[in-house]
């Protein structure tokens, strides 16, 4: 079945595409959340009547999303957890934790836009991308310390 996107959808397309999906895929998911629409030349028609409108919104977030990314390009964050031997940690750090770590600076970022490359399992310095907006990714640096060496 052809659909046209009218939102971005993660690991099908972008807006305005038109792509070929299951049937079951659009009738369950995509159209019930407003992601898509039939492809038919009326519903091409109203994606670039409202493209306008789409593109406006677009960019003011991108400008939110850039101002975001400079606040937190480079940052480092710390966070304690308990860890046995070999410094490998009882559990993993949560994209939720380094989203509570940035709101304590003031930063408040969604925890799903936080994009952990594979969980972190070990004490340490990790990498993490926050992907903000389609075009704007910051990078940040997660210090994890085992727990009580604050105290120490």
């Amino acid at each position: 079945m052809k659909v046209i996107l009218a939102d971005d959808v993660r690991g099908l397309g972008h807006r305005g595409d038109t792509v070929a999906v299951k049937p079951g895929y659009a009738r369950n998911f995509l159209f019930p959340q407003g992601l898509a629409w039939q492809a038919s030349p009326a519903n091409a028609r109203r994606l670039t009547e409202e493209k306008k409108k789409y593109d406006d919104k677009n960019l003011r977030e991108k400008a939110v999303a850039e101002e975001a990314s400079r606040k937190i390009e480079g940052l480092r964050i710390a966070i304690s957890k308990k860890a046995g031997e070999g410094d490998v940690l009882y559990g993993s750090v949560t994209p939720t934790e380094i989203a509570d770590a940035l709101g304590e600076r003031g930063i408040e970022v969604d925890r799903r836009r936080i994009e952990v490359a594979e969980p972190i399992k070990r004490l340490g310095e990790h990498r993490v991308h926050v992907r903000l907006h389609r075009d704007v990714v910051a990078e940040l640096t997660v210090d994890v310390q085992p727990a009580g060496a604050a105290s120490a």
